[in-house]
């Protein structure tokens, strides 16, 4: 009898584990191999042509969230160039497509030749992506899922973001 409790105590138990990990944010990033982050101080918020945009609103909670990580590791936002880095951002509230543009062209600093690749971004999720204009490459990309949840607690949804974007960013600039 006492068996059977137990067996039945561990699989309660590693249930509630599970169901907690599976409601738990995501995050995943990486960074281009060989690039010298310390050289990156300021930053210019950019859009990616083609790539679907939240609301004003869920817009600002997005830039806040990121803005206040950024400031915390010493970069500074700028509005107009020179910029050390373009920062982007794509998101889901439900699957949709995702457009990754390499080379000169795809972003908003000149024609050229370029490629764009396509991935799909998951339910909730926040893309965040930094380039660098000088190159004109992607150095960093993350991405946070169960993120973005729209509802009416407007408090709830900048607290949730505020979350993900520092798990996010924590390791940020990589080492």
């Amino acid at each position: 009898m006492q068996r059977g409790f137990r067996i039945s105590l561990a699989v309660l138990a590693i249930t509630l584990l599970t169901c907690g990990v599976a409601l738990a944010q995501e995050v995943k990033s990486q960074a281009m191999p060989g690039t010298d982050f310390s050289k990156y101080h300021t930053y210019k918020w950019v859009v990616v042509e083609g790539a679907k945009q939240p609301n004003q609103i869920t817009d600002a909670q997005i830039k806040q969230a990121v803005e206040s990580q950024l400031a915390s590791k010493g970069l500074s936002k700028v509005e107009s160039d020179p910029a050390d880095l373009y920062i982007s951002y794509q998101v889901a509230v439900q699957q949709q497509t995702q457009w990754n543009a390499y080379g000169t062209g795809g972003m908003r600093w000149g024609g050229g030749m370029g490629t764009a690749t396509q991935s799909t971004i998951n339910i909730g999720t926040l893309v965040l992506d930094f380039y660098d204009p000088a190159t004109k490459q992607l150095v960093w990309t993350g991405s946070a899922t169960k993120t973005l949840n729209p509802s009416s607690n407007q408090e709830k949804n900048q607290n949730n973001l505020n979350k993900a974007m520092a798990k996010l960013l924590k390791n940020y600039p990589p080492k």
